[in-house]
């Protein structure tokens, strides 16, 4: 006996299951209304299959199984009855999905319907295949398709265009079936069959080039179409606040965005249109916003002139003054996209951008403060840093490494003057002095041991901040590193103050270290720098007996220390304190390290430090090479994370490379063939003896040293044997213009192979001497630059000046390299650009 239907409609379910009190009551009338559609199921009753569907569809979107009923919907489809089609072509497109073998049994059904005299019946067809239809059904179906799209009906047509659409997301071979077609739906006056047809050439464009060329000559059409948007009056059928069809404007903005990409004149088509958009558009409400934010992504990314361009920048600045805090991220995130293409008309904005930094919403301070780091360069540098540091003081913590790292290498950069540097960085280390990276601090040790004149204010300075505060880290390490080195200028000269200088005993100072040795900040650095800097300054002249003593008596304390680093120190420092006047030598100020960049690490989503301008003069080799990364005396900038891995020879290649000014500590010359030996292989040897291993960051490895193996004494077993006849090197001339001949010569090692050295030579045949030689170089994105410090940047004549480089290329691969020079000849200033691969086949050995 077959169970007894309780519920003979569907409107007499739903009122059945609200009327449930549990939904353990509401699970059990589900389960029984189930078994009950199933055994009508099986009695084939016709006429009771209809209202079976569409309770088992509720039942569905209740979350309860039901997929027993797609047969039943298939016999639906079949039926001739149009209510019975459109309630099993819903079921089909609920139960059934593209990867269903059943769905076959679909494909049938939906080319008869499609071929259907009555348009409604048609359109169920083409709606249900443009939500289920697989590879296969869309190859079976194309053609039916491609005969709809030239409907007489625009009904139909819209339906088939979007079907077309399917069809190329499943089969994109199948592109070319509709091009024809698709081009005859542009020229349609219905709003509806317009606005599929250019989603359809839409994705046509995005998916083959062929047929971005075949739609470029659509554009006058377009603009014309988008101009009669812009220009008609009222019109109730199409009106959104205002606005007649921004649907479909934006759509045509989105196809003239592609169309004109890297094309002049389909650029210079459609450039009068998009400025009449801009200007006539009611940006108050939203609808406006969304058709002018296309507009200026459309002005972007085409070959606009530069007025368009500056317009739509400023629009994006408009949107910055919005209340939606949605459109002021949407602005904030364009403008960081679009900086390094006209810095100049992003800077307008400046103070509007600072003040979203002190915006509630945390994404819009960091898209803002992202925009910041962009926007410095020298003549805003001291504004923008203020304001950055004022925010750097109320900042989350997410952002402070970012922050201070971002900060020193804006200061690095664009520093008006040493005094400001250093200012600079003392108040980062100050407000956010456990946030700073290593190779930070580094480079600010590196600085004051660079600049004598301000070696006091300094260490006064520090010396006072520590007093202060001894909870920031890398304020501590600092502190303690520059006091123990300059202990001396100290105590000789006092405490720098506004007013007059304080004076300073040796005991105030060691007071201050031991200080730090116990607090509870100090960790295992803190230590080991605070030994090495308590026995710095007990080899000076200026520490009194008594202080020397206590230090001794530290240094003994610790040579039982359970921690062997800080055990290890201590034993080597007492031994030293026993060794006499050697102490002294062993113990002197350390000589000015190499001048080098710090490592340009980019912070948050790749946004470099300081503005940069787009186009050639950002990217030295156009589009197949990796965009360059910048670089500042000779250093290539990197991420700090792919640091290790540059060390030692396997990161991502450094793309453009800056010859920088010659080194201030003077080099011994050496002859050439001995450069390119060490090249890259040993640190060069000083012209003082280098000091034994001291405390300091140049204990540890520091991540903004050259790819190279720095040893902390140079001896002459360190360095490789010099090669007493090496072969005859092979010059190649790179450049040879207005009195100035750039050689480069090529070596190469079997033991190394896709390592070429080389060795670029500066003379000039003339009688004028070049000044301010500027020489910058990049390669491939698969291969990897390095450069050494250039002799010096004035040529004379008749001298020889010489840089050295290195490339590393896979192997078997040519080296390439894109030159640009930059000098004064004769007070005229001179700026070129070469390609260079003349280098012979095979440099770079077998691959």
């Amino acid at each position: 006996m077959s169970r007894i239907m309780v519920y003979h409609n569907l409107k007499a379910l739903i009122k059945g299951i609200r009327a449930c009190k549990t939904v353990a009551d509401e699970r059990a009338l589900i389960q029984q209304e189930s078994a009950a559609i199933r055994a009508s199921f099986r009695e084939e009753d016709t006429y009771a299959r209809h209202n079976n569907i569409a309770k088992l569809l509720y039942i569905h979107m209740l979350g309860s199984p039901a997929h027993f009923g797609q047969i039943e919907c298939l016999k639906l489809v079949a039926s001739p009855r149009f209510a019975d089609k459109r309630l099993g072509y819903l079921g089909i497109m609920l139960l059934l999905d593209e990867n269903q073998e059943v769905l076959t049994l679909v494909t049938n059904s939906l080319k008869n319907d499609m071929n259907h005299s009555n348009m409604y019946v048609v359109g169920l067809g083409l709606c249900t295949f443009a939500n289920i239809a697989s590879e296969e059904m869309s190859r079976d179906l194309a053609n039916e398709i491609e005969k709809l799209l030239g409907s007489s009906n625009t009904y139909i047509r819209k339906k088939a265009a979007l079907c077309a659409l399917r069809v190329i997301k499943k089969v994109p071979d199948l592109s070319d079936h509709f091009i024809s077609k698709a081009k005859n739906l542009l020229t349609d006056r219905n709003h509806g069959v317009l606005l599929a047809s250019i989603t359809l050439v839409t994705e046509m464009c995005q998916i083959d080039e062929n047929c971005l060329n075949e739609f470029r000559n659509a554009v006058p059409l377009l603009v014309r179409n988008l101009k009669a948007l812009v220009t008609t009056g009222y019109s109730p059928e199409h009106d959104v606040a205002g606005i007649t069809d921004p649907f479909l404007q934006v759509k045509v903005l989105r196809l003239l965005r592609l169309l004109g990409r890297g094309d002049a004149r389909a650029s210079e088509t459609m450039n009068d249109i998009l400025a009449q958009v801009a200007t006539n558009t009611d940006g108050t409400k939203n609808v406006g916003n969304s058709i002018l934010y296309e507009t200026v992504l459309a002005v972007l990314e085409i070959e606009a002139d530069s007025g368009l361009r500056v317009m739509a920048i400023n629009i994006l600045g408009k949107f910055l003054s919005n209340r939606d805090n949605n459109i002021r991220y949407v602005a904030l995130n364009t403008l960081n996209k679009v900086v390094s293409m006209d810095t100049n008309a992003v800077q307008r904005h400046r103070n509007i951008i600072l003040d979203c930094l002190r915006d509630g919403d945390i994404s819009i301070r960091r898209r803002a403060l992202e925009l910041s780091y962009a926007l410095i360069n020298e003549q805003n540098v001291r504004i923008l840093i203020r304001e950055l540091l004022a925010f750097l003081e109320v900042a989350d913590d997410e952002f402070k490494t970012g922050m201070t790292t971002q900060i020193s290498l804006a200061a690095e950069r664009f520093a008006p003057n040493k005094r400001w540097h250093i200012d600079t960085v003392l108040r980062t280390l100050k407000l956010a002095g456990n946030f700073v990276r290593e190779e930070i601090l580094s480079a600010f040790i590196r600085l004051v041991a660079h600049t004598p004149e301000l070696q006091a204010y300094t260490a006064s300075k520090l010396y006072t901040a520590l007093q202060a505060d001894i909870s920031q880290e890398s304020l501590t390490l600092a502190a303690v590193w520059v006091i123990g080195e300059y202990s001396e200028i100290l105590l000789e000269g006092g405490i720098i103050d506004e007013d007059q200088p304080k004076h300073a005993s040796d005991k105030d100072i060691l007071d201050l270290l031991l200080s730090t040795l116990d607090s509870p900040y100090a960790n295992h650095l803190t230590r080991q720098f605070v030994l090495g800097s308590i026995t710095k300054m007990g080899s000076r002249h200026t520490t009194s007996a008594p202080q020397q003593e206590r230090i001794v008596e530290v240094l003994a304390k610790y040579t039982t220390n359970p921690e062997l680093e800080l055990q290890q120190r201590a034993v080597e420092y007492a031994s030293l304190f026993t060794l006499g006047d050697l102490k002294v030598g062993v113990l002197e100020r350390m000589p000015p390290p190499e001048l080098k960049a710090t490592v340009m690490g980019v912070v948050s989503e790749n946004k470099p430090v300081g503005s940069t301008r787009g186009g050639k003069d950002a990217d030295l080799l156009g589009d197949d090479i990796a965009s360059p990364t910048p670089q500042v005396n000779g250093q290539s900038t990197q991420n700090n994370q792919d640091l290790l891995a540059e060390i030692f020879g396997t990161s991502t290649p450094t793309s453009a490379s800056t010859s920088p000014q010659p080194s201030l500590s003077p080099q011994p010359q050496k002859s050439s063939v001995q450069d390119i030996l060490g090249l890259f292989d040993s640190s060069p040897n000083p012209a003082s003896p280098a000091p034994a291993p001291g405390p300091g960051p140049s204990t540890s490895a520091s991540a903004f040293t050259l790819p190279q193996t720095q040893t902390q004494t140079s001896s002459p077993s360190s360095r490789p044997p010099q090669q007493p006849a090496a072969p005859r090197l092979t010059s190649y001339t790179a450049y040879e213009k207005n009195e100035l001949k750039i050689t480069l010569t090529p070596q190469t090692s079997a033991a190394r192979p896709g390592v070429v050295n080389i060795m670029a030579r500066f003379q000039v045949s003339g009688s004028n001497t070049v000044s301010g030689l500027n020489f910058q170089a990049a390669v491939p994105k698969s291969q990897q630059l390095q450069m050494l410090p250039m002799s010096n940047p004035d040529v004379q004549p008749g001298a020889t000046e010489t840089q050295q480089m290195r490339v590393i290329a896979p192997p078997g691969s040519n080296v390439r390299l894109r030159l640009r020079i930059s000098y004064t000849l004769a007070g005229q200033a001179v700026q070129d650009q070469v390609d260079f691969s003349g280098f012979p086949p095979g440099l770079t050995g077998t691959a």
